[in-house]
């Protein structure tokens, strides 16, 4: 049952979060039933600006939103939530409010859950998109590409992109193709995927970085994205190079425009999860290239 409040929601204080609040962030990711994912909660820490409202009966934090900037022509918004036994107050709207107004004119952008949505609809934000999640245990397929079970990207017998793990000499490129998708710069991120993911790899064609993509852990399973690659083929191998290298079931948030992809990881033994709606608030300068963007890193930072 959810509790009154002690006190109006413009006498709630919001404050700054730090990697030291990295156990109460999860203890609330638990609380509303989602994966504790302290290893994603320590990137969101550093990398955004987190936000946070005290429980006032000291039973850590009410509610909590983050804010990944990528200069004054994106910030994404991720992990806005409430603790069960406060929603339906009004914290979400008033959290999410003093969010919006500290980003200072900046487009924003979210993945939005059905609950949420209706939110984020009244505080002006569009639809422009949606985010399909597959999940389960990775099985090759035999395609007619030629990608089956008997290739293995790197070798002879295939044509095309080959797939490596990435190296340090591979980041300016990494970061020059994905600047060119997403349509804004993402370094101060992308810098730490190396220290965050399990595996990161490249896909290469004639000397040219192609695509790329990394694989993170997750309660139990692992979280292929970003997904970059300049055609379905690309991201295909990508995917696959990562399946090889984790016994853990895979997930991943997939753009749902790139439906030959997501028929493919249902051939693959993905199956379909929760959806999620890519909403707008303002326009960024440089629109994105969507047919390159196949996943993010995560919904919560865009």
């Amino acid at each position: 049952m959810p509790s009154s409040l002690p006190r109006p929601l413009a006498d709630l204080p919001v404050r700054r979060l730090t990697r030291d609040d990295l156990v109460p962030c999860a203890d609330l990711s638990e609380d509303r039933g989602w994966p504790r994912d302290e290893h994603r909660w320590g990137l969101l820490l550093t990398a955004g600006t987190a936000y946070g409202i005290d429980d006032p009966e000291g039973k850590g934090l009410m509610a909590t939103c983050v804010v990944t900037s990528y200069g004054a022509d994106l910030a994404a918004i991720g992990m806005l939530l409430v603790a069960g036994r406060h929603s339906r107050q009004g914290v979400a709207r008033h959290l999410m409010q003093r969010v919006i107004d500290s980003t200072g004119g900046t487009p924003l952008s979210l993945y939005a859950t059905s609950a949420g949505r209706p939110l984020y609809e009244k505080l002006g934000f569009r639809t422009v998109g949606r985010n399909q999640r597959v999940s389960g245990r990775f099985r090759s397929a035999a395609e007619p590409d030629g990608h089956g079970t008997g290739g293995h990207p790197g070798s002879a017998a295939d044509a095309g992109p080959t797939v490596r793990p990435a190296t340090a000499g591979d980041l300016p490129a990494m970061l020059r193709l994905d600047a060119e998708a997403s349509g804004v710069d993402r370094t101060h991120l992308l810098a730490r995927l190396p220290a965050f993911a399990d595996h990161l790899r490249v896909a290469e064609d004639a000397g040219a970085i192609v695509g790329y993509a990394a694989l993170w852990p997750s309660e139990g399973s692992h979280v292929v994205g970003p997904l970059i690659a300049r055609d379905t083929v690309t991201a295909k191998l990508l995917v696959r190079s990562l399946a090889g290298a984790t016994d853990r079931p895979l997930r991943v948030d997939v753009d749902a425009r790139h439906e030959e992809l997501l028929a493919w990881f249902g051939a693959c033994g993905l199956e379909p999860g929760s959806a999620t709606t890519l909403m707008r608030l303002g326009s960024p300068r440089q629109p994105e290239d969507w047919t390159r963007l196949f996943a993010p890193l995560s919904v919560a930072t865009g």
